[in-house]
């Protein structure tokens, strides 16, 4: 890994000295499972007499001219770089290697599917593994065209950023010829290649132009692809942008392709978008699946002008391409898709992970300096996207959204097909609002940390207020106070008893104490809320009467997001150890049931289980553990037949049954002999039960394959490994540890072994596992891809052994790495944070 990083100072040096025209990449995908032949002609300027390199992994290089003269590969090429000396003013590269194809998501992915055994490749290219497919000036600001000729099986479909043109057959062969992109950067480039099938569509652009439109998904996946609703979204998200932009989409077309062992959510390739195949529903989704997916295409629709069209210059500004498209996903949802409550969506899930991001110990400013690829890699995190969007958010709230959006108008008008920085876009937003955004700037973007928001209430004995402070705090180690454009509400119960809001005040608040005269004189409500509407980025704490009134009323807001706002502060409190994690458990399990939002349900499970396995103190975990799951099975019991809430809460039961009874009540589902009304036991689900028994040991080896029997896709085989990696033994923790640590699995299939790995009833079974695994770690970074070593990291960290042993034994292996592998060092001290806070959390539930 060391030797693929590029630092910033390389990059920019690079850029000074070159330009580059045009790529063509002729690639022939017809030569094995290995290795496919990558001829790579590259057209630039540069200072006459100048060195610089090319970026090309390659399996072998052949040849390399540069302007009519061969080099000597053995002597240019290290298999990572090129080097390049003597240039002319004027430059023609051609390269000719062979390159691997990866089975971890990275550069050119092959993957096999068990259905009908055809191959399928895509390309992930983020951040930089375009290199990995042809040789290239791998940096955001060398932009170029991009001419692309794809030989390969003739039935194969083949797709790129450009339309796809009519091939030419060559017996069992085709060659497509590629027309040349936009100037466009090099890691929004993409191959898309196999048997997938497509369905097809268009819309009229605001231009007028026809955008053609294709879903497609491997032959096997395509029968479950609900393509009308996809492109609903699609249509709606096209609607939203071209009006709010002032620009219309910059594309040819609009292919949206779902690939098999993605890594990530999606990739916002130009005109080519790559996404998770979990979004091809095969069963029953929850209503959080189907949000989130309607976000994501949300997401990378918005990328195709901020990111795409304008393009950052280097990865420090990583942040504003994802914030931007986090927000704008996120508004264009609420207000112009069935999707009217996405705001509740992302308090519950996007804010949690950055308050989460915000207080580790590697908590940056939005603003990161970003010194070196590694950076980058590390730095796909809660602060670039969660607390990016939701400072943008703030932004809004500050200068107003038609100002806003006047400001983005002119930028895209400005930079089209360009590389810009920070300052491009604030200086339009000041100059559409009027505002002086540079103290807006250095507080929010350039400072890390959250602040924590309580009111301060005085009243008289009538019970009315008589002052109302907004107080702000800090910690010591990010003392800045900040700006905020906040809402305030009111909440008082109805004769229905309903939690009714009955005044909002909006208002500016700075400093540590802010007055709010206005809410003098108001009777005092039954409850008081901060930051309503979640318009900052903030803590809050509700005063003690609005915290009994939540207690008591939680399920009676009328509104989501308010309720979902005192969720977050509620479980903020856990988080920080000021208030027992026992009390949160009753509390989320007395209201769960009368949540309608299928994301917030699927959260507040999530927090149960950190709840229970990390923070709820030792001495009654396992008690509070088995009665938590009798009240998740009588939850899904008295939940509405055939509900979303059912499905969840029957899965969360069967994940946390421990006793005799309870894992004979899963059982009972997963064969047949217990059912809960209008629950379908579908293949998902089955899966789902099948690894919860195995984990409490109720399944055989010869069951477990025999699901496999039923169910031989990519999906099931991934269920299949984590069911074994469940297995409660001894022998099945040392197969999945030593299978997931070799070099030999894909990543989609370590994942899966990493999740059974973990899921355990008695923690001691895989407590042995530390010493072995920090001996293994520095070996897995250095030889291992990015992706595939972070899941080693990430998922064998023993953090389900919260102690002050499995810190005392990180820190004795941070201070042995030294300076070496800084983003190896960031995850490790991430990972014993959280084990820090468990310990804290226990003691307060002590």
């Amino acid at each position: 890994m060391p030797g693929l990083n590029l630092t910033r100072a390389e990059a920019s040096t690079r850029a000074e000295l070159l330009n580059v025209d045009s790529y063509e990449v002729s690639l022939d995908l017809t030569r094995g499972d290995r290795v496919f032949t990558s001829k790579t002609t590259v057209r630039f300027t540069a200072v006459e007499g100048a060195s610089t390199f090319i970026d090309a992994v390659t399996d072998s290089v052949r040849s390399i001219n540069l302007n009519g003269i061969d080099l000597d590969p053995a002597e240019a090429s290290d298999g990572i770089r090129i080097q390049l000396s003597n240039l002319a003013a004027d430059n023609v590269l051609v390269i000719d290697a062979d390159a691997l194809y990866m089975n971890t998501g990275e550069g050119l992915h092959r993957f096999v599917d068990p259905v009908d055994h055809e191959v399928y490749l895509y390309t992930q290219f983020e951040v930089a593994d375009c290199r990995r497919m042809f040789a290239v000036f791998e940096q955001p600001d060398l932009k170029a065209t991009f001419q692309f000729t794809i030989t390969a099986p003739k039935y194969w479909n083949v797709i790129s950023n450009a339309p796809t043109p009519q091939p030419v057959e060559q017996g069992e062969a085709a060659t497509w010829s590629f027309a040349p992109t936009q100037r466009i950067s090099c890691y929004i480039t993409a191959l898309i290649a196999g048997p997938y099938q497509v369905a097809r569509d268009s819309l009229v652009s605001s231009s007028g132009r026809t955008i053609e439109l294709g879903v497609f998904a491997r032959a096997s996946m395509m029968e479950y692809l609900d393509v009308e609703n996809i492109v609903t979204i699609t249509r709606q998200g096209f609607e939203f942008y071209e009006k709010n932009f002032g620009a219309p989409y910059p594309f040819e077309k609009y292919d949206q392709l779902f690939v098999p062992e993605f890594n990530a959510g999606a990739m916002e390739n130009a005109g080519a978008v790559t996404f998770l195949e979990e979004y091809v529903f095969r069963s029953r989704p929850t209503g959080a699946m189907v949000e989130r997916r309607a976000i994501t295409v949300l997401h990378e629709l918005a990328h195709m002008w901020f990111g795409d069209l304008v393009t950052m210059k280097w990865w420090n500004d990583l942040w504003l391409n994802e914030s931007f498209a986090e927000f704008m996903s996120t508004l264009a949802a609420a207000q112009n898709t069935e999707f009217t409550s996405a705001w509740t969506t992302f308090n519950t899930l996007e804010k949690n992970w950055a308050y989460r991001q915000d207080q580790l110990p590697s908590t940056h400013p939005i603003v990161a300096e970003i010194n070196d690829l590694e950076d980058v890699e590390v730095n796909f995190d809660g602060i670039t996207y969660a607390k990016g969007a939701s400072v943008l958010r703030q932004l809004v709230a500050f200068v107003g959204q038609e100002e806003f959006m006047a400001g983005v108008r002119e930028y895209f008008a400005k930079h089209a097909w360009s590389n810009t920085e920070l300052p491009d876009l604030l200086s339009e937003l000041e100059a559409s609002s009027g505002r002086d955004l540079s103290g807006w700037g250095a507080q929010w973007l350039e400072t890390a940390g959250v602040n924590t928001l309580t009111a301060d209430i005085q009243t008289d004995a009538a019970g009315v207020i008589t002052s109302f402070t907004i107080r702000q705090s800090a910690i010591a180690e990010y003392p800045t106070l900040r700006q905020h454009r906040l809402a305030v509400g009111f909440y008082s119960l109805d004769e229905a008893g309903t939690l009714q809001r009955v005044h909002r005040e909006e208002l500016d608040i700075s400093g540590e104490a802010t007055e709010v005269s206005a809410l003098a004189g108001r009777p005092r409500p039954d409850l008081v809320l901060l930051n309503d509407d979640d318009l900052t980025y903030a803590k809050i704490r509700l005063d003690e009467g609005s915290l009994a009134t939540a207690t008591e009323h939680l399920k009676d807001f009328n509104e989501s997001l308010p309720r979902t706002l005192v969720w977050s502060a509620a479980w903020d409190s856990v988080r920080d150890a000021e208030s027992p994690a026992s009390i949160y458990v009753q509390l989320l399990l007395n209201n769960i049931g009368h949540e309608a939002d299928s994301t917030v349900i699927m959260v507040l499970l999530r927090q149960l289980n950190t709840s229970l396995d990390s923070y709820v103190a030792a001495e009654h975990s396992t008690e509070l553990s088995i009665r938590a799951a009798d009240q998740l099975w009588q939850l899904a019991s008295d939940a509405k037949a055939g509900s979303d809430a059912q499905l969840q809460l029957a899965k969360a039961f069967a994940h946390r049954s421990r006793t005799a009874e309870q894992l004979d009540l899963a059982q009972g589902l997963f064969d047949g002999s217990t059912s809960l009304d209008g629950l379908v036991i579908d293949t998902d689900l089955r899966w789902s039960l099948a690894i919860a028994l195995s984990a409490g040991g109720r399944l055989s080896d010869e069951q477990i394959d025999a699901l496999l029997e039923t169910d031989d896709t990519a999906k099931g085989k991934a269920s299949w490994y984590t069911a074994r990696a469940s297995r409660p033994t001894a022998q099945a923790k040392d197969e999945a540890f030593e299978a997931a640590t070799a070099a030999t699995l894909s990543n989609d299939q370590q994942s899966a072994i990493i999740a059974g790995f973990n899921n355990v009833h008695d923690k001691s079974l895989i407590a042995g596992y530390t010493e072995k695994y920090f001996g293994l770690l520095i070996n897995a970074w250095e030889t291992f891809s990015h992706e595939m070593a972070k899941q080693i990291v990430l998922g064998f960290y023993p953090n389900s052994q919260v102690s002050q042993q499995t810190l005392d034994q990180t820190e004795a292996f941070l201070e042995s790495l030294g300076d070496k592998h800084p983003a190896l060092r960031r995850l490790l001290t991430e990972s014993a944070a959280d084990v820090r806070r468990a310990l804290a959390a226990r003691l307060a539930d002590a």
